[in-house]
């Protein structure tokens, strides 16, 4: 077993024997195993142990792994942490806030200490486990793969890997060893509580499996390795995609390109979403088939309200060209789209410049119109620039945010109107940006909303005079 698992500490789970591992003992007999062989094999190693607080044999069993860690000759750090209370805080199961209270705990340390991994004992067996509680909530290939001998990132580090040398050894192998070196684990009572649903697949649903099948267990822990390896080659691809599509992620959340997101393959799409949501909430497990379908569909038929509920306090919404997913709470990221100032009316200088809310400035020449200026404006693909004929506009001409119920004639409608609010909805102006984006006006006639259109009643035709030129720009990039 000893040179079995050598060769799994290096090849699969990339561990050296400098600097130290952080090994997670609870005391019982998977970790035991773990960190007797890891002592064994001269690693250097420093022992971590949280008592959740749960059972009133918790503080025995902390103090048994101390005792048996001095022995070793290894360093023990224990924690011990109110998990009832913070679960009822965080709305959490017990068991759900014990994991979470547990890694952040390992983790804080691995980092403070400076060592290159957090080692758990997962078996085969948890190995099983874990792919059948995917396997009938309704999990992809990405969850049918199960744990990894490695992993890295994590839910809990981007530079420290988690790693479960014991992944590929069995429950009665470790037993085995364990009655062989004479160790006495902590046997936790609660792993017989059938209240638990994986205890209830442990003590009811693998059986069943092994009577119905021999070696039932044995075929699943293989089907999850070779899953595992096909899961790998699809994520390279996965990966490109993300850099394809992927516009914003910082500040709790997430924006794709909705349209490079529409593009990619159905398969692809969910891997996104999936990868996406891990991002912002890095500890949520259980990302089901439903909330990433839930995505889907309101990527092809969005609310009314342009934005829902996805999952765990996230939500997702359609800006544009911009589908976000972020956090209920976040403000999302600014993109310096231009903006006035709320309930300000400026009136603009021509021909000179007049500046907008931050960086923004609308700057204003009159051209002598001629053939070559009058294809140049016909053939304008800038939205922040507009060709507008000076004699057919009314003065003064300002700059102001909209007015409710207000209607616009927009270029190449026949000169047919709009409300407003329509017209931003159809050009997907962001909601956040509709209320304050500049508009120019002419008397209370909109004569541009600047970068989608101009109104039919204020564009350049071919007996033109007198051209006025306008840019929408932002003041850095004009003195670039």
């Amino acid at each position: 077993m000893f040179e079995t698992f050598e060769l799994t500490l290096q090849a699969n789970c990339r561990l050296d024997r400098q600097p130290a591992i952080l090994v997670a003992v609870s005391g019982g007999p998977d970790s035991l195993c773990l960190l007797h062989l890891l002592w064994g094999l001269g690693y250097q190693l420093v022992v971590a142990h949280l008592d959740h607080g749960i059972r009133p044999e918790s503080a025995a069993e902390a103090a048994m792994v101390q005792r048996f860690t001095e022995g070793l000759g290894v360093r023990n750090i224990h924690e011990r942490r109110d998990v009832p209370e913070y679960a009822s805080q965080n709305g959490l199961s017990i068991e759900e806030a014990a994991r979470n209270l547990r890694y952040q705990f390992l983790f804080g340390q691995a980092e403070a200490l400076g060592l290159q991994a957090v080692a758990a004992g997962h078996t085969a067996d948890d190995q099983v486990e874990t792919v059948l509680m995917h396997l009938l909530r309704g999990a992809g290939l990405s969850g049918m793969r199960g744990m990894g001998y490695y992993s890295l990132p994590n839910p809990w580090s981007q530079t420290i890997p988690l790693v479960r040398p014991l992944l590929g050894v069995w429950r009665e192998e470790i037993m085995a060893y364990l009655d062989q070196h004479g160790l006495q684990p902590n046997l936790d009572a609660s792993n017989l509580e059938k209240r638990f649903y994986r205890n209830r697949l442990r003590h009811e649903l693998i059986p069943q499996l092994e009577e119905l099948n021999r070696g039932a267990r044995k075929r699943i822990w293989k089907m999850a390795s070779l899953l595992q390896e096909e899961d790998e080659t699809i994520e390279r691809v996965v990966a490109a995609a993300w850099g394809q599509c992927c516009l914003v992620d910082r500040n709790g959340a997430v924006a794709f390109h909705f349209g490079n997101l529409r593009d990619q393959q159905i398969g692809v799409q969910r891997r996104l979403v999936r990868r996406a949501i891990a991002r912002l909430r890095p500890g949520l497990r259980d990302i089901d088939y439903e909330t990433v379908e839930r995505a889907l569909e309101f990527m092809t038929s969005p609310t009314r309200s342009g934005q829902m509920d996805l999952a765990a306090g996230l939500r997702l919404s359609m800006e544009g060209e911009r589908l976000w997913i972020a956090d209920w709470g976040a403000d999302l990221p600014d993109e310096n789209w231009p903006q006035i100032t709320p309930g300000k009316v400026l009136e603009i200088a021509i021909p000179g410049e007049t500046r907008l809310s931050g960086n923004w400035v609308l700057r204003a020449e009159i051209l002598p119109a001629d053939d070559t200026l009058l294809a140049q404006a016909q053939a304008n693909t800038d939205p922040y620039q507009a060709w507008l004929d000076l004699e057919r506009l009314r003065p003064p001409l300002v700059v102001r945010g909209r007015i409710a119920g207000e209607r616009f004639h927009p270029l190449g409608m026949g000169g047919q109107s709009l409300k407003l609010s329509d017209f931003m909805v159809n050009v997907k102006l962001p909601r956040r940006r509709r209320d304050n984006w500049p508009l120019l006006v002419m008397g209370e006639e909109i004569a541009w909303v600047p970068g989608y259109r101009i109104a039919e009643t204020a564009g350049v035709k071919q007996k033109t005079r007198k051209i006025l030129w306008l840019t929408l720009m932002i003041e850095n990039r004009r003195n670039e």
